[in-house]
C-alpha cells in the first residue's frame, strides 16, 4: 500500500492520525500541491478530483477519500476500534462523526476557503459563504462545549474517528479565523487533552 499525502491538508491529517493510533505506517508520497502536482496527468489518472488523500492498495485499487480510507485501515487493524466494536457504539459514532463532518469541519472548511487569498485564484469567493461558516462553526461550537460537559470525548467514553474529526477541524479553525470561542471551557479542555495525545502531531 502506498498513502499520497499532503501534510498540511485537513483530511490528510484526519488519515494520519488515525493510522497512528492504530500504529500502522504506510509508504507515503508527498503530493505538491502548491505546483500543481495533484492535478498532473498522472496524478489525476489515479485520483479524478485531484485530492489528498489517496491510498493505492498493492492490486491497484484506489481509495480517495479519508473516511473511506480508515474503514479500511479499520477493517485490516480492529483494534483500537475507532468506529465502534458493538452495533449501538458504531451507530452512535457514526452520528457523532456525521455531525462533526456536517455541523463543524465543513462549515470551517466554508470559512477558509471563501476567505483565503490561497483560495483566490483557485475558485470563486464568496463573502457571505465565509461569514455564515465562521458563525455556524462557532455557533456548533458552543453547543459541542455543553455536550463535552457530560463525557470526556465526543461520542463517549473513549477516543474515535469523531474526535480524530473534530479535533483536524478545530486545528484549521485555529490557524485560518474561526477559533474555540473563550466561553467554551469544556470544548477547550477536550481540545486541550486530545492535542497531547502522541499521535496528533502525526
Amino acid at each position: 500500500m502506498k498513502l499520497y499525502d499532503l501534510k498540511t491538508g485537513t483530511n490528510t491529517r484526519r488519515v494520519r492520525i488515525f493510522l497512528a493510533e492504530k500504529g500502522v505506517k504506510l509508504p507515503t508520497v508527498e503530493v505538491d500541491m502548491m505546483t500543481g502536482e495533484n492535478k498532473s496527468p498522472d496524478y489525476l489518472s489515479k485520483n479524478p478530483m485531484g485530492t489528498m488523500p489517496l491510498l493505492e492498495l498493492d492490486d491497484g485499487t484506489l481509495l480517495a477519500e479519508s473516511v473511506a480510507i480508515c474503514r479500511y485501515i479499520e477493517e485490516l487493524h480492529p483494534e483500537p476500534p475507532l468506529f465502534g466494536a458493538t452495533p449501538i457504539e458504531r451507530a452512535l459514532i457514526e452520528m457523532w462523526h456525521r455531525r462533526m463532518e456536517l455541523e463543524l469541519m465543513i462549515p470551517i472548511i466554508d470559512h477558509f476557503v471563501h476567505s483565503s487569498a490561497f483560495y483566490k485564484e483557485r475558485l470563486s469567493q464568496v463573502a457571505d459563504i465565509a461569514h455564515r461558516g465562521r458563525l455556524h462553526a462557532q455557533e456548533r461550537m458552543r453547543w459541542l462545549d455543553g455536550e463535552l460537559a457530560k463525557r470526556p470525548f465526543i461520542a463517549g467514553d473513549q477516543y474515535t474517528i469523531a474526535d480524530i474529526t473534530a479535533q483536524c477541524a478545530l486545528i484549521l479553525g485555529k490557524n485560518t479565523g474561526t477559533p474555540i470561542p473563550n466561553d467554551s471551557q469544556h470544548l477547550a479542555r477536550w481540545f486541550g487533552e486530545v492535542s497531547k495525545r502522541p499521535t496528533a502531531r502525526a
